[in-house]
């Protein structure tokens, strides 16, 4: 279940960082900006401190990043004056993203489906599909299966994944992947068992004759 904004506000305390605040960008990241595919108008749904947004901001996106968590997104635009980059931050919620009155060709989802139960997952996914745009790309990335022990959030299986978006959305691929956390998070290693998966919104189809 989601928590409230002042529940995430906690994690962001002075001088602390939550456990997926590693202060770069997660390397997966990196890739997918390196071979052009963070492009267009992009969404960072749940950017915490904005690390994804200005990555995808530095290669030319369109980027804005939206948090539950004001103190997040304050930190967002600290960092964003500090470094001259051109991208927007706002206070949103992922669960609700059609106020933002906003079509997207590409979004980013950096360890936010996991946070959800079953409820709230149906809800998010919904949430999505009424800002990303037919034919765009959500490069989504969660805790696997494979990563041992129940600390942190819940883990997700392929199957998972596909039931979610089976509705108006295509799978077009789920890779192992590793999800960086800093050195204090407690899971004894900085890099967690995940999925990658790309999901392309379906083109919507001509009504019949």
């Amino acid at each position: 279940m989601a928590s409230s904004p002042e529940n995430w506000d906690g994690s962001y305390a002075a001088n602390t960082s939550p456990p997926w605040d590693i202060g770069r960008p997660q390397p997966v990241f990196v890739r997918l900006a390196d071979a052009g595919l963070l492009s267009g108008r992009l969404l960072d749904a749940g950017c915490g401190t904005g690390e994804n947004t200005l990555l995808a901001a530095s290669k030319g996106a369109d980027a804005l990043g939206i948090d539950i968590s004001p103190r997040a997104i304050q930190r967002a635009r600290d960092k964003m004056a500090e470094r001259g980059i051109a991208a927007r931050f706002e206070v949103a919620d992922a669960l609700n993203l059609g106020p933002l009155g906003v079509g997207f060709d590409t979004v980013i989802d950096s360890g936010v489906f996991h946070v959800f139960d079953d409820d709230d997952r149906a809800r998010y996914v919904a949430s999505l599909a009424s800002v990303l745009e037919p034919g765009g790309i959500l490069y989504l990335i969660c805790f696997s299966e494979h990563q041992p022990g129940d600390l942190g959030p819940r883990r997700v299986r392929q199957d998972e994944l596909r039931a979610a978006f089976s509705d108006g959305w295509k799978v077009t691929e789920i890779v192992p992947e590793k999800f960086e956390a800093n050195p204090d998070s407690g899971f004894g290693t900085t890099a967690v068992a995940a999925w990658l998966a790309t999901i392309r919104r379906r083109l919507a189809r001509p009504p019949p004759r």
